[in-house]
């Protein structure tokens, strides 16, 4: 007859050594919650310092842009005032071209006389010449420029943005949003730190956006003011070289 009793369970021995342990283990789970929680704050933190680094390039971005705009407005004023210069120089030689005619012969004097005169060309004003830009560049500037303030906070050589939970207007929020964040007040603050920047993020890339377009519209409208005058240019060209010739002539 066997000694063990029909109850004896083999794994029972097993199982009170799984079992003993199970106050520090109740200790270990804790540990590893505030461990999990302190992990969940650190990448949220993390995060919310990336999205204020990314917005500050953005703001950047949006500032060399403007500078492009401002610098590519005055390159078409510079353009625009060479082209008042080749039309008066154009003018000037049908003048001396009409001289020359009288000088040469009566019958010149005469074909001048009953020929109807050049229009004469308005004299340049002092300063720089009317020119605008397309519309489209001079909205996209001038929201840009209202966001200047927001750059000045963000560069890093001045002040950077301020991550502090007081900035963020908590009147703002909507009780149905405030239920969507975390309880935790910290990471609330990380999680709506984040969702300000990404807005931010979003209306900057749409001004970067407006910016490009009108960039765009402005360098095509110079290329053609690029080739009206290149065209100026090359009838003076010729009207110069034979004017020279009547000259040489006489």
């Amino acid at each position: 007859m066997s000694a063990l009793p029909r109850s004896y369970n083999p794994f029972a021995e097993d199982e009170e050594e799984d079992v003993a342990p199970a106050g520090p283990g109740g200790a270990g789970g804790a540990d590893r919650q505030r461990y999990l929680q302190q992990e969940v704050l650190r990448r949220s933190a993390a995060t919310a310092d990336s999205t204020t680094r990314s917005l500050s390039l953005l703001y950047e971005s949006e500032r060399i842009g403007v500078a492009a705009s401002e610098e590519l407005v005055r390159q078409g004023e510079a353009l625009k005032r060479t082209e008042q210069m080749v039309d008066k120089m154009d003018q000037d030689l049908k003048t001396s071209q009409r001289h020359i005619n009288s000088i040469k012969s009566v019958w010149g004097g005469l074909v001048n006389y009953f020929k109807a005169k050049p229009p004469e060309s308005k004299p340049a004003q002092n300063g720089a010449p009317e020119y605008y830009a397309n519309s489209r560049l001079k909205e996209a500037m001038m929201s840009s420029k209202e966001q200047e303030s927001k750059y000045q906070e963000s560069h890093p050589n001045l002040r950077k943005l301020d991550n502090s939970d007081n900035d963020f207007n908590k009147d703002s929020v909507s009780s149905v949003q405030r239920d969507a964040y975390p309880k935790n007040q910290q990471l609330r603050a990380y999680h709506q730190k984040i969702d300000t920047n990404l807005d931010e993020m979003s209306s900057g890339l749409s001004r970067l956006k407006s910016l490009a377009l009108g960039l765009q519209t402005e360098i095509e409208e110079q290329d053609d003011m690029l080739d009206r005058l290149t065209k100026k240019v090359e009838t003076l060209d010729v009207n110069i070289k034979n004017t020279d010739r009547k000259v040489r002539q006489l």
